[in-house]
C-alpha cells in the first residue's frame, strides 16, 4: 500500500485507519472523502519533530491549507504545533473560525484584493507574503489608512526550473507568481519595503514548485535565497530575520513515484543552510517550510460506486463511477496519475485494464486511463488512493453535481468533518 494508514482486512476489504471502506461507503454514501487523521498527525509530528532536530526549534512549519482546507484541518494541524498558510480571504476566514490565532497565519497568494488585504491587516495575521511591488504599495495605503504596520515578507523568484509539470512550476523567471531576482528587482522591494512607513519586512520566502522528487532543487533554493540575504546585509546593513523556503515535497500517487522521506529533504537542506550562513557570515533566520501536500495528499482516499461497463474490443473498457472531474479535476487539468483499486477486491488481483469515466456531460472525464484494477461488477467500490490534496480543494459543482461530504478516520472510528451538499445548497444564492 502507498500509505501507512492503509491495508487489506480480514475480509480482503481496504481499511483506513482500521476502518472498513466498503463500510464507509455504506454508511455515508458515494462519492466519499475519506481522511486518515492518525496519517495526518503522523507526518505533522514528523514535521514538528525535523525542526527541533536541524533546527534546534529556530523555525517551524506551516501547513499550505490549499491542499485541503477547511475548520477541522486547522484545527488538526495547528494542534500538532504547525502554523496555517492561507492564499484567499476565503481560507484566511476558515482558520480564523477554526480558532487558529492570527499570529500564525500566513497569507499568500498573489494579485491579493484590497478587501483580502484589509481582512488580513485587521485581524493581525502574522504575516503577508507580497507578491509584488504593487502589492507592497497597496498594502502600505491599506496599513497607513488604519494608522498600523503591516508585518510582511517578499515572495522571491529565485530562478529554479524544478522538474515537474509545467502547470505547477512557480519559482522559475516565467512564472506569475513573485518578485524576480535575476533582473533586481528583488534588492528594489527589499529597500522599498525597508523605507515604507507602514510595512514592516520581516523576512523572504521562495517557493519552486510541487510534487518535487528531488533534494537538490530546495538544496539549490536555500543557497540562492542566503545569498540573498548576505547581499542584503551587505549593501543596506539589515539582516531579516526569517526565511520561508516553500513547499512542494512529492508523495506517492503510484508505485513508480520515488519520493524521498521528507527528513531527507529537512537534513540536506539543513545542512547546506547552515553551512552558508557560516560561509557568508550570517545570523542563521529562523526557517519556515510550507508543506501542504505531503502533510494531507496520502492520508486521502475518494471511494466510488461502479456503474456501467462499457468494454469495447480491442480499444479500452470503461469502468463508470458515480463521481467524476467535479470533486476530482486532477486527472482532466494534468493527467495526474494515480493508484486505483476495488476496495471490497482488495484482495484479488488486479488484472483488469479500466479507463475510470466519471458522471460529467464531458469527453474529458476521467480519473485515469489504462490502470489496473480488480475484474470489475456494477455495485462494487472503487477506491482511489492519495486524494486528500487537491481534490475537495478543486471540487466544483459542474454539471449542477453535488460537492461531497468528508469524513476523518482515526483509530477504527469514523466522523463527519465536511457534511456533503444537497439540492437545496445548489439553488441558495439563485435568484
Amino acid at each position: 500500500m502507498l500509505s501507512p494508514c492503509l491495508a487489506v482486512n480480514e475480509k480482503g476489504h481496504l481499511a483506513i485507519s482500521g476502518c472498513d471502506a466498503v463500510d464507509l461507503a455504506g454508511q455515508y454514501g458515494t462519492p466519499l472523502y475519506v481522511m486518515s487523521e492518525d496519517e495526518i498527525r503522523r507526518v505533522c509530528k514528523s514535521y514538528v519533530q525535523s525542526f527541533q532536530r536541524f533546527y534546534g526549534g529556530h523555525g517551524r512549519p506551516i501547513y499550505a491549507s490549499k491542499a485541503f482546507c477547511c475548520k477541522e484541518i486547522c484545527r488538526i494541524v495547528t494542534s500538532e504545533g504547525m502554523d496555517v498558510e492561507v492564499v484567499s480571504g476565503g481560507e484566511l476566514y476558515t482558520a480564523l473560525q477554526a480558532g487558529v490565532q492570527a499570529g500564525r497565519i500566513h497569507f499568500q497568494g498573489n494579485n491579493k484584493s484590497a478587501q483580502e488585504i484589509a481582512f488580513a491587516l485587521e485581524n493581525g495575521v502574522g504575516d503577508i507574503v507580497v507578491d509584488s511591488l504593487w502589492e507592497l504599495r497597496l498594502i502600505e495605503r491599506i496599513a497607513g489608512e488604519r494608522q498600523m504596520a503591516a508585518p510582511v515578507s517578499l515572495r522571491i523568484k529565485p530562478g529554479i526550473d524544478a522538474h515537474t509539470h509545467d502547470f505547477i512550476r512557480t519559482g522559475q523567471i516565467d512564472s506569475k507568481f513573485g518578485i524576480d531576482l535575476v533582473s533586481g528587482e528583488a534588492m528594489e522591494a527589499v529597500r522599498l519595503g525597508l523605507d515604507l512607513e507602514h510595512v514592516q519586512l520581516k523576512g523572504l520566502h521562495c517557493h519552486i514548485g510541487s510534487q518535487i522528487l528531488e533534494v537538490e532543487p530546495f538544496v539549490h533554493a536555500a543557497e540562492v535565497m542566503l545569498e540573498l540575504f548576505s547581499e542584503i546585509k551587505n549593501q543596506l546593513g539589515v539582516e531579516l530575520g526569517h526565511l520561508n523556503l516553500g513547499g512542494g515535497f512529492g508523495v506517492h500517487y503510484t508505485q513508480r513515484d520515488d519520493a524521498a522521506p521528507y527528513e531527507d529533504y529537512m537534513a540536506a537542506v539543513s545542512a547546506r543552510v547552515h553551512a552558508k550562513c557560516e560561509e557568508l557570515g550570517l545570523t542563521l533566520p529562523e526557517i519556515f517550510l510550507e508543506p501542504g501536500r505531503s502533510v494531507v495528499a496520502e492520508a486521502g482516499v475518494t471511494l466510488y460506486t461502479v456503474g456501467s461497463i462499457k468494454e469495447i474490443p480491442g480499444v479500452r473498457n470503461y469502468v463508470s463511477i458515480d463521481g467524476g472531474m467535479f470533486e476530482n479535476p486532477r486527472y482532466a487539468l494534468y493527467q495526474a496519475e494515480y493508484t486505483c483499486l476495488l476496495a471490497n477486491k482488495a484482495d484479488k488481483p488486479a488484472d483488469y485494464t479500466a479507463t475510470v469515466a466519471g458522471k460529467c456531460c464531458e469527453s474529458g472525464d476521467l480519473i485515469q486511463e489504462h490502470t489496473p484494477i480488480q475484474r470489475p461488477q456494477e455495485g462494487d467500490i472503487l477506491a482511489v488512493l492519495t486524494t486528500g490534496a487537491y481534490n475537495y480543494s478543486m471540487a466544483s459543482n459542474y454539471n449542477r453535481n453535488l460537492k461531497p461530504p468528508c469524513v476523518m478516520v482515526a483509530g477504527g472510528e469514523s466522523r463527519v468533518v465536511i457534511k456533503g451538499e444537497t439540492y437545496e445548497d445548489l439553488v441558495r444564492n439563485d435568484v
